[in-house]
């Protein structure tokens, strides 16, 4: 089925205008200015899109989406259809699953899985190790959107800490390091005092002590690391989750993208709470790097305005309810589910007056196409994937549990009020969510990248 969608407010390369969208196929046919420009009867649904604004589907590069192997906590099909509900049509999962994504044969397994189950369009990463370099460069820079790097140890303990193996990874990666930055010497020491002082009676360890554990320092001192070695051996480096305002230093913003090899990405939870936030969220807001302090989160937010951040992921990271509301801040997991959400905690910002929504497309939409270098995707182009995504800026809600449709049911976003709502998603062409509802039988296909 083809579809005009008429009279849309077009978010796309940094201008609005009212224009109407036809749709061919998988792809974008025509873009035509102006309002009520489509005269002609044709066998086309037309969509009228008067008020809404449409916006190239969001490319999400970060996500755990637990398939193989922690299924009880989410898996491709819950979760992509979650994403598609949020106007994400395109995502990037990390390998830290069961078995570990390391060789290229389990890869493969689970663009199998993809093909089968998902909605939105996928990419894998092929997960670094201590001893796994031959098999990095293995990889097909083409179908594969990158290598993983936990420099260091989080759910699923892939910690790369040997210097050989760093070394080797950063001079032979074939594409893209995304890397999770922090020091695991700092975060040892600061458990074992912790534990130390919780054991005498003179710390509470409660979600509030989470910052204080997995500190600024430990960020920063990664993060360098992880630069420098970047910049000697010519790599190609994207750091995620970007927490705090040190940080930020390390990154250039007075190039364009398209000339930088060092990238940051940050992440709705860390635009939105802040250390003040664990006395009323709890566990609920226990992700790794931990959410910082105010004084971060206001950095952070001026940092979408002037090319430090350079894009917005989500680390959408589900863990069962009890997994996280335990009586043990050792023991509670730390990561969260937020895919279905993000784009919701972003368009809050806009309606704050923090960012535009020119810039939010830019760093949610744009920007991962181009630093991946992703075929036919991020922007709203004749020729390009028809991956849209219509949203009502004027539609008040709050966001509860019951209406996310992740495995685990839950969101630390439950009872929050939003001011916007995606009404309607389309995936290579096809109308994959629209009134609330997923269709089932519509799946996305495998990015491919122009390398």
């Amino acid at each position: 089925m083809d579809y005009i969608i008429k009279n849309a407010t077009l978010v796309n390369e940094g201008t609005t205008t009212l224009a109407s969208v036809v749709i061919n196929g998988d792809r974008i046919k025509e873009i035509i200015p102006g309002r009520d420009t489509i005269h002609h009867v044709s066998t086309e649904t037309i969509i009228d899109a008067e008020g809404l604004y449409l916006i190239p589907g969001i490319i999400d590069e970060h996500v755990h989406f637990r398939e193989p192997g922690l299924t009880q906590k989410a898996d491709i099909f819950t979760e992509s259809r979650a994403a598609v509900a949020g106007g994400v049509t395109s995502f990037m999962d990390m390998p830290n699953t069961n078995p570990q994504t390391t060789t290229q044969d389990l890869l493969q397994q689970k663009f199998d899985l993809a093909a089968q189950k998902s909605a939105a369009n996928y990419s894998f990463y092929l997960g670094a190790t201590n001893d796994n370099i031959d098999e990095i460069v293995k990889t097909d820079p083409k179908k594969v959107c990158g290598i993983k790097l936990f420099m260091g140890s989080s759910t699923g303990n892939m910690l790369v800490n040997e210097d050989d193996a760093l070394v080797r990874l950063f001079n032979e990666s074939p594409c893209l390091i995304a890397a999770h930055c922090e020091d695991e010497q700092t975060i040892h020491e600061n458990t074992v005092c912790c534990k130390d002082l919780e054991s005498k009676g003179e710390v509470i360890a409660d979600a509030g002590i989470h910052p204080f554990i997995r500190t600024t320092e430990a960020c920063y001192k990664s993060t360098a690391k992880a630069v420098d070695m970047a910049t000697k051996f010519g790599a190609k480096l994207h750091v995620m989750h970007i927490s705090t305002k040190s940080e930020l230093t390390l990154f250039r913003n007075d190039i364009p993208l398209k000339d930088k090899k060092i990238t940051a990405e940050t992440c709705p939870h860390y635009l939105t709470f802040c250390d003040k936030d664990y006395e009323k969220y709890s566990y609920a807001i226990k992700c790794n790097p931990a959410i910082k302090m105010a004084s971060d989160r206001e950095i952070l937010r001026m940092a979408l305005n002037d090319g430090h951040i350079d894009t917005i992921g989500t680390d959408h990271a589900p863990h069962l309810w009890h997994e996280k509301f335990t009586d043990n801040y050792f023991t509670a997991k730390s990561g969260f589910p937020s895919i279905q959400n993000s784009l919701d905690m972003m368009l809050n910002l806009y309606h704050q007056g923090i960012i535009s929504l020119e810039q939010i497309v830019k760093l949610m939409c744009h920007n991962p196409a181009e630093l991946y270098q992703i075929k036919g995707r991020g922007f709203i182009r004749e020729g390009y994937y028809a991956d849209l995504v219509l949203v009502d800026l004027n539609h008040e809600k709050v966001i509860k549990n019951n209406d996310m449709l992740y495995k685990c049911g839950w969101t630390p976003y439950d009872g929050m009020e939003v001011k916007s709502q995606v009404t309607h998603t389309f995936v290579n062409g096809k109308l994959v969510y629209h009134d609330g509802v997923v269709e089932d039988n519509i799946f996305g296909k495998p990015l491919e990248f122009d390398r």
